[in-house]
């Protein structure tokens, strides 16, 4: 996968901007240098995404607002599902949306953010170098599972599950209760917000900075994107 055309030359881009930003970041942070180039660049990507975030957050506000009317329209025509589906159809059409409407930027961001993990995993070609890097004396390609038990790695996955948590309460239980009950299975899938901590433990440190700084960056995108646009 990380061979396919695009998907390759995104990742020679991403690994030249890495470098540039290693080089930058030399000066005044030494052996944190290269770390700290992979959280800025997770950021800058980020920032770049953001308009996408936008797209997502207002999505799932249009879903709050018709979420009434969608249960009401279930619970009248429940046992019909072919004018069920018409009545949620209409719905749909005058709101000038859809029931996928919040997937779809989501799904757009997919590509460029496999290709920054791939760059980070070193399943790439061309990311060798990148891994023989240290930070705080630790190499960004080693890993937890493998032996290092440096004090970074305690660092990151406290940084991991308190992202991991606060994701859970503030975000996903809030949007699972938008509409009908909420069935007790995705209460339970909720807990996937801490699967990162277990993929950290595995995966090279740099793969564990870019999990700290891209899912932190997400929940602070979400919370703060949900109090500026407006109901």
């Amino acid at each position: 996968m990380y061979t396919f055309g695009p998907i390759a030359a995104l990742i020679d881009v991403l690994s030249a901007t890495l470098a540039v930003l290693t080089d930058l970041l030399a000066p005044f942070s030494g052996a944190f240098a290269a770390g700290l180039a992979v959280i800025a660049l997770t950021v800058a990507v980020r920032v770049l995404l953001l308009p996408l975030g936008v797209a997502q957050v207002r999505a799932e506000k249009q879903r709050a607002r018709l979420a009434p009317r969608l249960a009401a329209i279930t619970e009248r025509h429940g046992k019909n599902p072919e004018r069920l589906i018409a009545e949620q159809r209409k719905v749909y059409s005058e709101a000038g949306t859809g029931p996928m409407a919040g997937c779809l930027p989501g799904l757009a961001q997919v590509p460029i953010m496999f290709a920054l993990y791939g760059l980070f995993i070193g399943v790439a070609p061309g990311t060798e170098e990148l891994l023989r890097r240290t930070f705080a004396g630790v190499e960004l390609g080693a890993t937890l599972a493998g032996g290092s038990f440096a004090p970074v790695f305690v660092v990151m996955l406290v940084v991991l599950a308190a992202v991991a948590w606060a994701s859970r309460r503030y975000v996903m239980l809030p949007t699972m209760q938008v509409g009908p009950a909420r069935p007790p299975m995705l209460g339970a899938l909720s807990y996937l917000q801490f699967f990162t901590v277990l993929v950290a433990v595995f995966v090279p440190l740099a793969a564990g900075l870019y999990l700290c700084a891209s899912t932190a960056w997400a929940l602070g995108e979400k919370l703060v994107l949900r109090r500026l646009i407006p109901d």
